[in-house]
């Protein structure tokens, strides 16, 4: 390692990061099977529901372009310990609101800290990768797909016990709470990453001179985000659609609807951490485009088949196929040539995230004119698209 920073801090704060990732992953998810609960309480339709999570949406893209400039400025790990808590604290009131106004205005802030925190650990992580001079990328998105499961199967199984609701979400933020608090010292301080940032622009080509804040404006960038807006929006289809897909269409109680986006990321989860072995040893192509393949022929199945099993089954594909596509895609966003990842990297996170955050919006209202299945076969298609267009690229490149 050419950098002066010993070797146990840097394998301090790779389970540190782990374990941040796991807890956006625990917060994000425990969303999942609040969402059915939220649009009987509010009495919303599919379109007004739609609306609705276009909140959780516009927090997360107001902060995600500044999330860039709060790290070079204050540092990560401070980013991250703040937006977690932030997050954790307004997840029990996404379940005793019964104001649609205050709902939206929650659920916007809650946007907003899951935004943040995502462009801060992911900065960090690349930092972490750089110094360890190996690919973890897709280990520590796994521990976000973990929390993904944690935060949406243990929540309605809190409830199944019988346990009140906000008692739960309060349970799941406590530990949110936790976990960040103990980790905090681990994270790197923002001396240590200047000096990451440093080591790493001595061994890579240098940024080219200009206005770096415009050089996002760059064909690599945008196609890169636009790849992960398309794999994003299926992932957000999951979080914030199975359990209204499952409940009203597959008739599986109300309670266990989010069993759906928990075998998704069980799925995911599992992929992730063996990803990095296979991100060694197989092309980004193959991981790519074979993963949108398997994604597309995951949603078709969960939409056509006829049981809810089927339905689940195909979530569980999806997961498989998604797992390691947007690593791959972030850590690609961390090397272009010519392009700080300072730059790059929050530029091709907030047009991802918009397509988690903000597409599902989308499918409200074209399940409202059409149908829910309708709108997650209009997925399978754009994973198809994402497919053809990657191989395209690289066989350009």
């Amino acid at each position: 390692m050419t950098v002066a920073i010993p070797v146990g801090q840097v394998l301090k704060a790779r389970l540190a990061t782990q374990l941040i990732f796991l807890v956006c992953g625990l917060g994000m998810s425990s969303w999942a099977p609040m969402v059915p609960f939220a649009k009987d309480r509010l009495a919303l339709n599919d379109a007004d529901l739609g609306f609705l999570l276009l909140m959780l949406g516009g927090g997360s893209m107001l902060m995600m372009p500044t999330s860039g400039w709060l790290v070079g400025r204050f540092g990560s790990r401070i980013v991250m310990a703040g937006s977690a808590l932030v997050m954790a604290l307004a997840l029990p009131l996404l379940l005793i609101l019964s104001s649609t106004a205050a709902m939206a205005t929650t659920l916007f802030i809650f946007g907003a800290s899951i935004g943040t925190i995502d462009v801060a650990m992911n900065a960090h992580g690349l930092q972490v990768q750089n110094l360890s001079e190996r690919p973890i990328m897709s280990s520590l998105h796994g521990l976000f797909s973990v929390g993904g499961l944690l935060g949406s199967l243990g929540l309605g199984f809190l409830i199944k016990l019988g346990l009140n609701p906000v008692y739960a979400a309060v349970s799941i933020a406590s530990l949110m709470i936790l976990i960040t608090l103990t980790q905090y010292q681990s994270l790197f301080p923002l001396k240590v990453e200047q000096q990451a940032v440093a080591h790493f622009s001595l061994t890579n080509d240098k940024p080219t001179p200009g206005n770096q804040r415009l050089s996002w404006i760059d064909s690599r960038v945008i196609f890169l985000g636009l790849m992960c807006f398309a794999i994003f929006l299926a992932e957000g289809a999951v979080l914030d659609w199975s359990a209204i897909f499952l409940r009203d269409h597959k008739g599986i109680d109300a309670e266990f609807a989010g069993v759906g986006y928990s075998a998704f990321s069980i799925a995911m989860a599992a992929m992730r951490l063996v990803g990095d072995k296979l991100v060694a040893r197989l092309k980004s192509k193959m991981i790519v485009v074979g993963g949108c393949l398997l994604g597309a022929v995951g949603l078709g199945m969960a939409v056509l088949s006829p049981w809810a099993v089927g339905a689940v089954v195909g979530f569980v594909l999806l997961g498989l196929g998604a797992a390691n596509i947007v690593p791959v895609f972030f850590s690609q966003a961390g090397k272009l040539p010519g392009i700080s990842p300072t730059v790059s990297l929050p530029a091709i996170t907030t047009m991802g995230y918009t397509g988690m955050l903000a597409g599902p919006a989308l499918l409200g209202f074209i399940a409202q004119h059409f149908s829910l299945g309708i709108a997650l076969g209009c997925l399978a298609g754009l994973l198809v698209v994402v497919a053809l267009s990657y191989s395209m690229k690289r066989k350009a490149a």
